[in-house]
């Protein structure tokens, strides 16, 4: 009923969907085009700036352009001179459709709106024109006059606000580009495992988790070269298959400048920062952050995730595991479709396969599989005490939510819904991680007090490093 608005499992769904139609089917690729309405014109703005390489153009139709342009508020409700705040607002950052419209830029954009809408207001249209306008050169915006959320002006079965001529006349005319038609490359994304991909080059590393990532490329075929500037950047990957194959390739990037590097492995090169340098690698740890496995506490509830709650604790304390997991489980198949298993702590072992995700619920007194699965964590619960780094706070009032990687995976999370006690263990039940616009770090603790306080309320919250180690990035009250 809901579909998450097509942002989280709604850019995942949408996707999914896109590969097996495509699979089905056998469409070409190179046609592929993007258009929604209403809800599915937000879904085309958001899942357009974030895969703009799947599609040969998009048009979205009385579409919203972000959650806080439509209810009012106009920007994300963060002070980013308070560090708390500036974190917590980062974990939002791939709902910001505006800060990703750049991506659109090779691709032709047709905005459809009725400027009589009472639902979506045209000025959510207007302000994703004057966003395009300011970089665009291929983009349109209609407004038919006197329409409102749904219309229709034909004789014709079907509605034309979601069968436009000449929205279809611009597909038509539309094609996807090609690796070896691609000389330039400017893309952007808020996360590498929600987008990574555009053409020949993938961001797969970032320095700062969940803050803007760009790269702006040139390819240069005859020289084998590859010149340009990236920001917060930690490590990319940039396929030389639309080059001259077997020839050394150089590149410029940064003002670092390397010349005759062989010709990678699989066809792809591989390369990390260094201080203010780039430098070629032969491959990646596999245990890093990655485009399968990076930042993000929501993005746990992944690749078949089975929830584990606990027997261990207290009869309340088993009761609230089991409960929680029940109800996270029904609102999942509710909300998004999906059926997840939900299996006590004592039943889980080698029968689930090492690459599907986990989901605890309880702490590591009371939930057995905690160990196993969590040995090693920076950040640690357990009855009466929470942990983070070095720092240790007593008390069984705090709630705690984070994400891990699986032991023994290179794709799989393991997310810890959990408490230091009873009291901490019911606050979880306010942080509403199912609702899109609703984001959260790796790591959230939060008191009682946030009821009331609101951000103050929040004890301790960041990201982990690249390699999933407790780093800098990190507030604690």
């Amino acid at each position: 009923p809901y579909g998450f608005d097509w942002e989280d499992w709604g850019r995942i769904d949408a996707m999914e969907v896109l590969t097996d139609a495509q699979k089905r089917y056998r469409t070409e690729p190179a046609r592929t085009y993007l258009t929604g309405h209403s809800m599915g014109g937000h879904g085309a703005w958001q899942v357009g700036s974030h895969f703009p390489g799947s599609f040969a153009a998009v048009a979205p139709s009385a579409g919203w352009a972000t959650f806080w342009s439509y209810v009012g508020g106009g920007s994300k409700p963060m002070n980013e001179a308070d560090p708390m705040q500036e974190i917590l607002g980062r974990a939002l950052n791939p709902s910001d459709t505006i800060a990703l419209a750049r991506n659109l830029g090779p691709l032709p954009v047709y905005i459809l709106h009725g400027d009589a809408d009472d639902n979506v207001p045209p000025s959510e249209a207007r302000l994703m024109a004057s966003e395009l306008g300011k970089f665009h050169h291929s983009w349109k915006l209609f407004e038919k006059k006197g329409a409102g959320h749904w219309w229709d002006d034909s004789d014709e079965p079907g509605a034309a606000c979601v069968d436009w001529p000449p929205m279809f006349d611009m597909f038509a005319a539309s094609r996807v580009s090609s690796d070896k038609s691609t000389r330039r490359v400017r893309f952007s994304t808020m996360n590498p495992e929600n987008s990574a991909t555009m053409r020949w080059a993938t961001i797969v590393a970032q320095r700062k988790q969940m803050a803007p990532s760009s790269i702006d490329l040139l390819t240069d075929p005859h020289m084998r070269r590859f010149s340009g500037t990236t920001q917060n950047v930690f490590r990319m990957a940039l396929r030389v298959g639309h080059l001259e194959a077997g020839k050394p390739v150089s590149i410029n990037i940064d003002g670092t400048a390397v010349a005759d590097i062989r010709w990678p492995l699989g066809d792809t090169l591989l390369l990390e920062r260094a201080g203010d340098e780039w430098k070629v690698v032969e491959g990646f740890p596999p245990n890093d952050k990655s485009p399968f496995r990076s930042s993000g506490f929501k993005n746990g509830f992944d690749r078949q995730m089975v929830f584990v709650y606990g027997t261990k604790g207290s009869a309340e304390e088993n009761a609230w595991a089991l409960n929680r997991a029940r109800f996270d489980a029904e609102a999942f198949y509710y909300r998004g479709n999906g059926s997840v298993d939900v299996m006590a702590d004592t039943a889980f072992g080698s029968t689930v396969s090492v690459d599907r995700s986990v989901v605890l619920y309880g702490n590591a007194s009371t939930n057995s599989a905690w160990k196993s699965l969590l040995a090693g964590s920076p950040v640690d619960v357990s009855r009466n005490s929470v942990k983070v780094g070095e720092t240790v706070r007593a008390g069984t009032d705090s709630a705690a939510i984070f994400t891990r990687p699986r032991p023994g995976s290179l794709v799989a999370s393991v997310t810890a819904v959990s408490g230091s006690g009873i009291e901490g263990m019911r606050l979880t039940e306010r942080l509403n991680y199912f609702f899109a616009g609703v984001a959260f770090p790796d790591f959230f603790i939060a008191g009682p007090e946030m009821l009331e306080t609101g951000y103050a309320g929040v004890r301790a919250a960041g990201f982990f490093d690249t390699d999933w180690k407790h780093g800098n990035d990190v507030v604690i009250r």
